[in-house]
């Protein structure tokens, strides 16, 4: 009997194979897109989650009263780690963690490797696996190095790694290090990524000077919470704490007119799950765990495949009239309504099936490409695990349930005479198709809409004026183990020859993000007139103003004739107003030991830091002992792509050693917009997609509207009406749908957009122009795909529908 509903199953599909390849296409594109979106979202949610102790390990971060609210700051002086251990109950293990690009040697090859410098307890607190060497003697000592299994061999090939010598560029000087333990590469959905991890104590300069600082924030602290302790006991028990470390923090903040927080504290340490770590973002200054991405995606997958069910409902439900006699006579021959139904929920089984195995195919041949373009190393390993594959499996069965189930149920519960007669009410019937087709619009119409604002804003953000040229000027790390002071004179006097080249200066950090990945922020605060000010700080070298084309709104520039500019600063616009000076430049402010800074400058404010953040107080700095990280070249406008080459070959010229990451701004800035891009390709991938499947569906119900109302298309034909009379007449009942979807989906997307922009600070204003092309754009496809068989329909000769009666 098996057998036979399979041969049946066959046949009918065969004999509908227009609607049945249409069926196959949408639920193929549904199936393979949605493999690969499930793909992304899973793999991004999966981040850390390869950690035995992942529930049990938090990263430590406090919120503090400011006289402008409550930021958070995850960040912490040297001595606090160990104090909380030996003052807070409740921590298990604990360590440091701070993270730099570090230029290891060996053999006279240099190679830059993402480094971290933390203590032995990291070893016990994440899941790094010894491949070689001995757990027990990872970074015990000063002078210990471990090394992932990639690094190692990049730099020992097939040698034993293990005891080997290797030196490291700090400090300005190089200092030798024993490769003591090999770890195993971790997974790629890991937020720690390190190829070299080092005790922090090797930090001379770093941790001795601030070994007894409080007020020098500048590391990350991880810690495993011991078993019992709830993270809210913890966060508790921490509050003396804070108030015995941080009390003159806290005095100046209760000073400068900070209000406490809920619970009365102006200081309160709290802890991040480190599952979360991946998804944190600053709202108004606060540390807030986001997701929305991830969902995001994970949503558009499913609706997609809910788009290409609903389509198979319309169309399984379209063609049930055509199957009533074959329902009345199967029924007049004892077949009962189970076996109905089976039969046809086992051809809707069938299709899915097959559409099922095309999708895998189909997601397999766009992998590749899928990650190219959405920046992701998410692989079908994302989705092997014993539970992502039963889920999957029981959404395959949900759907056909239901997608395939409830025609299935319709028709097999028709009784026989009604069924003989192909006599079925429709009303029911198309009520049901019409409100389908109605929500099916209505996603469409809001992931339009949605993909409009996201490519609004994103062309905003990136043609924004951010108060600096960013189109001429290239800034690359300078990877040396030489003087940096004496490189970056190097490249002056190298360059000064090149009449493309206009100017060379340096800073201790990047605009935007280039492309070694790094990004750093250093914050200073001090009292200035018995009240505390905070601001980002930066040391520049000279013709920093000159080569970024920051404009100058008082006072001068750093100067090489003003030997005293080393206890100068310059500020922004946003400064002066933290400072509340009405003259600036007669501004001085006492920092560190008792030395005593001047105002010479004040330049217009400029974006330096994300967009999700306003312009912050900034002070320029011009200290000749700062190692200044990155060098700027600004390049003439008619001549960039050479003076990009020009600029790296002469790198290459004075330290052929390290590779040149030399980037334009412009570039730097593109990939802080990172999220934003993933998000407009995303959603305008599913929209696309969406819009193709709606129109899959309303081209296979067009055509069995078409099929049904052939007759009373040719008498009105014979009556007089014209072509355009008739296609109106055929296509208005399908368009009143999509002017319902708009109605319905423009509400809901001006709400979500709206709630999306508050992420930023600087955002696009939403107008209802926007979402009015959405619904055109919908409108316009129905239109056409409906179109192109209706106005057939109507050129079609009357006789050839009226000579059958």
């Amino acid at each position: 009997m098996f057998r036979n509903y399979i041969k049946i199953a066959f046949r009918n599909l065969w004999k509908d194979r227009t609607f049945t390849t249409l069926n196959i296409i949408g639920l193929t594109a549904a199936f393979g897109v949605a493999f690969l979106l499930s793909m992304y979202s899973l793999f991004e949610l999966s981040y850390d989650r390869f950690h035995e102790n992942i529930d049990s390990i938090y990263k430590v971060y406090a919120n503090e009263q400011t006289s402008k609210g409550a930021e958070s700051d995850d960040t912490h002086p040297i001595p606090f780690a160990e104090a909380l251990r030996e003052e807070v109950p409740g921590v298990e293990k604990i360590t440091r963690y701070v993270t730099a690009g570090a230029l290891i040697s060996y053999n006279g090859n240099t190679y830059r490797i993402s480094s971290a410098w933390a203590d032995p307890e990291f070893f016990d607190i994440f899941s790094y696996p010894i491949w070689k060497g001995s757990h027990s003697k990872v970074i015990s000592d000063k002078s210990s190095i471990v090394l992932s299994q990639s690094t190692a061999h990049a730099i020992f090939g097939d040698q034993d790694p293990i005891d080997k010598t290797v030196t490291i560029q700090s400090d300005g000087a190089e200092k030798p290090f024993t490769v003591t333990a090999i770890f195993k590469n971790l997974p790629a959905a890991s937020s720690l990524e390190a190829g070299a991890i080092l005790n922090i104590k090797s930090l001379d300069n770093f941790y001795k000077s601030n070994l007894d600082n409080w007020n020098a924030h500048n590391h990350a602290v991880y810690m495993k919470l011991a078993a019992g302790i709830a993270p809210a006991q913890f966060e508790k028990s921490s509050r003396e704490f804070s108030a015995l470390h941080y009390a003159e923090n806290i005095a100046n903040v209760k000073r400068d007119g900070a209000q406490p927080n809920a619970e009365g504290n102006y200081r309160q340490l709290k802890l991040l799950p480190f599952a979360d770590q991946s998804f944190v973002t600053l709202n108004n200054g606060l540390i807030t765990v986001s997701k929305t991405l991830q969902y995001v995606v994970l949503g558009i997958a499913f609706i997609i495949l809910f788009i290409a069910s609903v389509n198979f409902i319309n169309m399984s439900l379209a063609k049930s009239a055509q199957r009533l006699r074959e329902i009345g006579m199967r029924k007049t021959l004892g077949a009962g309504k189970t076996q109905l139904f089976f039969q046809f929920w086992g051809e809707s089984i069938l299709v899915y099936i097959v559409a099922l195995v095309f999708g895998g195919f189909l997601a397999f041949a766009l992998l590749k490409p899928f990650q190219t373009l959405f920046h992701t190393r998410a692989s079908f390993v994302s989705i092997y695990n014993p539970t992502i594959i039963f889920g999957a499996l029981f959404s395959v069965v949900l759907i056909t349930l239901v997608a395939g189930g409830y025609p299935a149920f319709m028709m097999s519960r028709l009784g026989t005479l009604r069924a003989l007669k192909g006599k079925l009410e429709v009303s029911g019937k198309n009520t049901l198709r019409n409100v389908l087709m109605v929500l099916q619009f209505s996603i469409a119409i809001v992931l339009i809409s949605g993909t409009l604002v996201l490519w609004q804003q994103l062309d905003y953000l990136r043609h924004k004026d951010l108060g600096f040229n960013k189109e001429q000027v290239i800034s690359f790390p300078l990877n040396t183990k030489q003087n940096r002071g004496n490189v970056l004179q190097l490249l002056r006097n190298e360059l000064a020859s090149h009449p493309n080249v206009l100017s060379v200066t340096a800073s201790d950090v990047n605009l935007g993000l280039g492309r070694d990945g790094s990004r750093s922020r250093s914050v200073l605060g001090f009292d200035y007139k018995n009240r505390e000010v905070s601001t980002d700080m930066i040391s520049v070298d000279y013709d920093y103003l000159t080569t970024l084309d920051i404009e100058l709104l008082e006072g001068r520039a750093f100067n090489r004739n003003y030997p005293s500019d080393s206890l100068a600063v310059m500020i922004n616009e946003a400064m002066v107003k933290e400072l509340g000076e009405k003259d600036p430049l007669n501004a001085h402010f006492i920092l560190g030991d008792s030395i005593k800074y001047s105002v010479v400058g004040v330049v217009k404010d400029f974006n330096f830091n994300e967009f999700s953040q306003g312009v912050e107080p900034l002070t320029f700095f011009m200290d000749g002992e700062s190692p200044m990280g990155y060098a700027y070249v600004k390049v003439a406008p008619n001549a960039l792509s050479d003076s990009y080459t020009t600029v790296k070959n002469t790198w290459n010229r004075i330290e052929p050693n390290t590779q040149f990451l030399g980037s334009f701004l412009d570039e730097n800035i593109d990939r802080t917009l990172l999220k934003e891009r993933t998000m407009i390709t995303m959603i305008s991938s599913g929209s696309i997609l969406a819009i193709l499947l709606s129109c899959i569906g309303l081209f296979a119900i067009s055509l069995l509207v078409v099929s049904q109302r052939q007759k009373e298309i040719g008498i009105r034909k014979v009556v007089g009406a014209s072509v355009s009379t008739i296609t109106v007449l055929l296509t208005k009942d399908f368009l009143k749908l999509v002017a319902i979807a708009f109605v319905i989906a423009t509400p809901i997307a001006w709400y979500a957009s709206s709630q999306w922009l508050q992420n930023y600070v600087y955002r696009i204003q939403l107008t209802f122009w926007t979402f009015l092309a959405a619904g055109g754009i919908a409108l316009l496809i129905a239109v056409v795909t409906i179109s192109f068989r209706t106005i057939r329909a109507a050129l079609k000769n009357p006789v050839e529908s009226l000579k059958s009666e």
